[in-house]
């Protein structure tokens, strides 16, 4: 019986071929696969922000599961998946808090304006006088947060201790120590700062529209460190560019790499390469986990952290 091979999906997850090695797992890569290891791929690990299309996932005919490495999973169609017997699994909140972190982060630089202050001190620009060009305070500031999971939590915890007002808004309400909103425009109406933690699914695509942009406002901060497909870019990009909207301060984007031309003219958003899971006791445990669902599922064992069913 030939060996089960594990396709390595993406060049980006590249670097986990020794690891899936080291745990006694045959691996391929996508883009060097070749048509005697395409028909024992048993199992893909992948990364949840890049599409598989069921062309791709036909051409394999003994795939049983789709493993990210990433929480997200807004590349796999899921649905698609369970229906031709396909498994799908994530890394079930193992970065939260390293993301939350780096929400708060982001905040903060870009209500501050911290980036302007390090690059006028490197440049020799510091004068006196910018001491008295103050930046507003975040004390008693209105916090929103869109998706109350494990991220949305941990940054609402932050938040509150912070001294902030916190509320929030997600499709499905759930028992929470801080209000629901009514619905997302009445979030970012009553918010000063909208930090995005939502899941991203195909049905929330641009969810941060043009109306929500304005109604946070000529003096509002948007965060998001969920997917770059749940707001709409260009529109963020013009608001932030007339004065509609305030600041940003983004850790995902539309398309990853991002253009740097986009930013270019934009000195009010605070940018990261979607690095605020990354942290290095986070990503080896979202390996581990990887590797762990591997191997159950060819065992014929349950997932240790399969995606949940929604609703």
């Amino acid at each position: 019986m030939s060996e089960p091979v594990i396709l390595i999906s993406h060049p980006i997850l590249a670097g986990l071929r020794p690891v899936f090695a080291g745990a006694g797992l045959k691996t391929a890569l996508a883009w060097e696969l070749s048509d005697a290891d395409s028909a024992e791929v048993h199992a893909i690990v992948h990364a949840g922000e890049f599409k598989l299309t069921p062309e791709q996932l036909s051409a394999l005919p003994k795939l049983g599961l789709i493993a990210c490495v990433s929480v997200g999973y807004d590349g796999v169609d899921v649905a698609w998946c369970r229906a031709r017997g396909i498994e799908v699994s994530h890394a079930n909140g193992l970065n939260a808090e390293d993301v939350a972190d780096h929400a708060i982060g982001l905040m903060l630089a870009a209500w501050r304006n911290i980036p302007k202050g390090d690059a006028t001190v490197r440049g020799g620009l510091w004068r006196h006088e910018d001491r008295m060009a103050p930046q507003p305070s975040l004390n008693g500031r209105k916090l929103g947060i869109v998706g109350l999971g494990n991220i949305g939590l941990g940054v609402a915890r932050r938040a509150e201790s912070m001294r902030l007002k916190v509320s929030w808004w997600g499709p499905r309400d759930k028992p929470a120590p801080w209000p629901r909103a009514e619905n997302l425009l009445a979030l970012a109406k009553d918010s000063d700062i909208l930090v995005v933690a939502s899941r991203a699914e195909a049905s929330n695509r641009g969810l941060i529209s043009r109306e929500i942009i304005e109604a946070v406002g000529s003096a509002g901060l948007i965060v998001n460190v969920a997917r770059g497909s749940l707001i709409d870019e260009l529109e963020l990009a013009a608001a932030l560019k007339d004065g509609r909207l305030w600041r940003a301060a983004l850790d995902v984007f539309e398309t990853e790499p991002t253009p740097g031309e986009r930013w270019a003219d934009l000195p009010n958003v605070v940018l990261t390469p979607h690095t605020a899971g990354s942290s290095t006791e986070a990503v080896p445990l979202m390996v581990a986990q990887a590797i762990d669902n591997v191997q159950k599922f060819l065992a014929g064992e349950a997932l240790a952290s399969p995606v949940a069913p929604v609703g």
